[in-house]
Formats: C-alpha cells, structure tokens, sequence
C-alpha cells in the first residue's frame, strides 16, 4: 500500500521503510532515490576490486598451507577449531551436491569456502599453527603486524557481505575502504594490484557522488 510518501513503484518494490533511511541521509525524498541509485552503482563498481582480492587471498592462503602440510586437502590433517572443521564440511556437501559427475577436488572445495573463512585463519585463534609457520609468506611483499591485517581484511569481508545482501554502503568512508583494499591487494601481489587500478571505477564513481544526488546526472549500474 502506498502511503502517499514514495512513488507507487518504490514503495512496493523497494520499500518506504527502506528508503526512509535514505530520505534521512540526502536531506529528502528525491535525493533519496538518487542516492539510493548511487548506493547501487558504487556497490557494483566495488565488487571487481573486492572480487579480485577475495580470490588472490583464498588462492594464496592455500598455497601456503598446501606447502605446509604437503598435501592439496591440507585441512584433513590441519588444527582448525570446531568452526573452520564445519566450514569445511559444508563446503565438500555442497561440492558433492553440485558436482555429481565426478568427486570434489581440492580446488573444488576452496573455491566454496567463504571469505569469512579465509580471513578467521589470519586471526589470533591461528597465530601459532598457521600465522608463524606458513601464512606470513602468503604476503610476499611483507604483511606488517598479524592482527592489523586481519583487522582491515574483516573490514574487507564486512563491506563485501554488505554489497552482497544489497545494503547501504553510502554511509561508509569508502575512500578508506577502497585505499585498504588495495593496499592488501598490494601485500598479496602487486601485479594483479596495478591490473586492477586500471580497471577501477570506485574513484571516478565516489567523485560523482554529489552531482548524483543533485540530480546533475544520471546513475549506471
């Protein structure tokens, strides 16, 4: 039902309730909706940086730990805690539910598990088993200190899950997010670093901010 506040086609299928909490940010309910556009473009200009960063660190986490402990499958032999045990679990089900044809890889099983779970084996739970032994070569470029880089990776993953389940991300210091994004970027490898500034949009899109929401331009997805 339409309460007189949105257009009919917003507050059915976006929700006034929803886009109140943009009314609130740009000062009103036209600059509300152009905000909410914007929000959807920085979203998806995010998402090839965040993409590229997610894969370089799972791949390198792996790689790590397949040299630790000589064998593809490391996590059937490694010390993970109850919950990476389950993580991984869930990831071969699923591997096993979609790949019928044939048995799950290794590959297979690291291309399913989440983000989450690649950046819990940076904390404090593995500093000794994993962290000392193995993950620091993961960053060749030198990692600092180990609880500073998982701090800024789960700010990583916290605006990755944020853009995956369509939330605001407008509220955000997105010029920090996107100058530690590529700073780990950096850390794991600098050439796919340099790859991907070319192709980057978050600067340009952020600078289009304001003259979005004035209305001075049209939104792209």
């Amino acid at each position: 039902m339409n309460t007189g506040e949105w257009p009919t086609w917003a507050e059915r299928s976006l929700s006034g309730a929803r886009l109140q909490t943009y009314a609130t940010a740009a000062g009103g309910r036209s600059a509300a909706i152009r905000l909410y556009w914007w929000n959807i473009e920085v979203s998806a200009a995010f998402y090839g940086p965040l993409h590229c960063l997610e894969v370089a660190l799972r791949n390198a986490l792996h790689g790590a730990l397949m040299h630790r402990f000589g064998r593809p499958d490391w996590w059937s032999i490694a010390p993970l805690d109850a919950d990476g045990a389950r993580l991984v679990s869930d990831a071969q089900t699923k591997c096993g539910r979609r790949i019928n044809h044939r048995p799950a890889t290794a590959d297979d099983v690291v291309a399913e598990l989440s983000f989450g779970f690649w950046v819990k084996l940076l904390s404090r739970r593995y500093d000794r088993t994993f962290w000392v032994p193995a993950l620091h070569r993961a960053f060749p470029r030198g990692s600092g200190r180990r609880d500073d880089l998982h701090r800024q990776f789960t700010t990583m993953m916290l605006l990755r899950n944020r853009i995956s389940h369509h939330e605001p991300i407008h509220h955000r210091r997105l010029e920090a997010d996107h100058a530690t994004l590529f700073r780990l970027l950096d850390l794991l490898n600098a050439d796919l670093s340099a790859e991907a500034r070319q192709l980057d949009r978050v600067p340009t899109v952020l600078k289009q901010r304001q003259d979005t929401c004035a209305g001075l331009r049209t939104p792209q997805f």
